[in-house]
């Protein structure tokens, strides 16, 4: 579905940035790492992604900083000549109820994962303009869309991100390019494995498919937004939570 196509993934290295990767891999797209901190979680993803006979590279970069978002475009460039598909998945938490949340804490989550999404979509907007098409795919959250206690940083964030996609598409969709938002709610992850059973058990009870979401679920619909059979969709929010929002 994705044969022959260069995405740029922030996040990369775990978790459903990860799961992403893998995904485009599968279907064909040659596939950049951008990641933080793990070098060898990249190395490890590199190896998996290169196994289905596509590319694989690895930058390193903090995507909260411009400048290090315009070396993973333009890096992106110098080696594949072209990028088609952007998915900014790269995100922090640093959770904390609003009367004790710090400043800091707020600036850090606003900054990677809302300015990150404004940055790297800068940085790589214009090329996709000049080549008359592309897909920029960000990854927000169900708590961008109802809040959650405790998360008054991230909520802000991701609700950010909402806003901006709607945005973007309408600026950009003339141009043969579509921006839309995944927005996940209750993904099994290292996060999830840690909660005690009755945490899990009201997570679970807000869930109507009493089921956590897999890493997978949110890839599958990245490929789908991804390939030429969404070339009609765009400023879209598709959750993906077993039903929790509806």
């Amino acid at each position: 579905m994705l044969k022959g196509k260069n995405a740029v993934i922030t996040g990369a290295s775990r978790g459903i940035g990860r799961e992403i990767a893998l995904a485009f891999a599968k279907n064909g797209a040659n596939v950049v790492i951008n990641y933080r901190g793990n070098e060898e979680l990249a190395d490890s993803l590199a190896k998996e992604i290169e196994a289905y006979g596509v590319r694989a590279i690895k930058v390193k970069g903090d995507i909260s900083k411009f400048e290090d978002a315009e070396k993973l475009i333009n890096v992106t460039i110098e080696e594949f000549n072209s990028i088609d598909i952007l998915v900014n998945n790269a995100g922090i938490t640093k959770d904390g109820l609003f009367m004790r949340m710090k400043e800091e804490d707020f600036d850090s989550v606003i900054n990677t994962n809302l300015k990150g999404t404004f940055n790297t979509s800068k940085a790589v907007i214009s090329k996709m303009i000049k080549a008359k098409g592309g897909r920029i795919i960000n990854i927000s959250s169900v708590v961008g869309v109802i809040g959650n206690a405790g998360q008054a940083n991230y909520a802000a964030s991701k609700a950010g991100v909402i806003g901006f996609t709607k945005s973007l598409a309408k600026e950009v969709g003339s141009r043969g390019i579509t921006v839309n938002a995944i927005a996940p709610g209750f993904i099994e992850s290292d996060m999830t494995e840690v909660l005690s059973d009755k945490v899990k058990e009201t997570m679970l009870n807000s869930i109507p498919l009493k089921a956590f979401g897999k890493g997978e679920d949110v890839a599958n619909l990245a490929v789908f937004l991804a390939s030429d059979m969404a070339s009609y969709i765009t400023g879209q929010v598709v959750h993906v939570d077993g039903g929790m929002v509806m």
